[in-house]
């Protein structure tokens, strides 16, 4: 299986490689309400990329994981989606994937139209479309997401704990400080109008170390 490696593109809170270990190797993410079974293969990726893609991303219908809106990709919307790739065997994308659509691990699906034309449908669930979004080193470079786009979509803001994780995972992947991920996040559909840059920029700012008072 290890023949047939592909890149993973995560763009939400799987940007922060501690998050992404709970779909691996199975846990359950600080701040989350779900345990992740992980795959049956547990190693980690092979090789890790800060990527960007295409488009953007945007917030909507209602997390059981972290409550609120959930980050989804749309390749239509302006700019880029800052992302990170994972290299995995094509077992781990497919186990990785079941439980990112709550379904059963084990299977091994056929992902020859997705590589092949660009896209392709599992089901119509929330992360059930595959999209090819480039490829590495040899290897297709794949995410997937809701089938339709940003506008029309039941748009949802975010919750701080989930905020909180992409921006761990944007200053880990790409280097970015809390300002510009705020600058990022708060910008996004379903984000914009709820969440301002100074409010994520607070959230994403690690308070100063206590002071201490020497006595003499």
């Amino acid at each position: 299986m290890d023949r047939e490696q592909l890149w993973y593109v995560a763009y939400g809170s799987n940007l922060f490689r501690e998050r992404f270990g709970c779909y691996l190797s199975g846990g359950r993410p600080r701040g989350g309400a779900r345990h992740y079974t992980g795959c049956r293969d547990t190693r980690p990726a092979r090789a890790e990329r800060a990527v960007t893609m295409p488009g953007g991303i945007y917030f909507a219908l209602t997390s059981l994981t972290w409550g609120g809106g959930m980050a989804f990709y749309d390749p239509g919307l302006p700019g880029r989606a800052a992302a990170r790739a994972y290299l995995l065997s094509r077992e781990q994308f497919c186990d990785v994937m079941a439980q990112e659509m709550r379904r059963e691990t084990g299977a091994v699906h056929d992902l020859s139209e997705v590589i092949a034309t660009g896209r392709q449908r599992l089901g119509p669930g929330r992360y059930e479309t595959l999209l090819k979004v480039g490829e590495r080193d040899g290897h297709p470079m794949l995410t997937f997401t809701a089938p339709g786009k940003a506008e029309g979509a039941e748009l949802n803001a975010p919750t701080a704990p989930y905020l909180t994780m992409l921006g761990h995972g944007l200053r880990e992947a790409h280097g970015w400080p809390p300002a510009r991920a705020a600058a990022y996040l708060s910008s996004r559909p379903g984000a914009a109008g709820t969440w301002t840059e100074t409010a994520i920029t607070t959230l994403l700012t690690p308070p100063p170390p206590e002071s201490r008072t020497t006595f003499i």
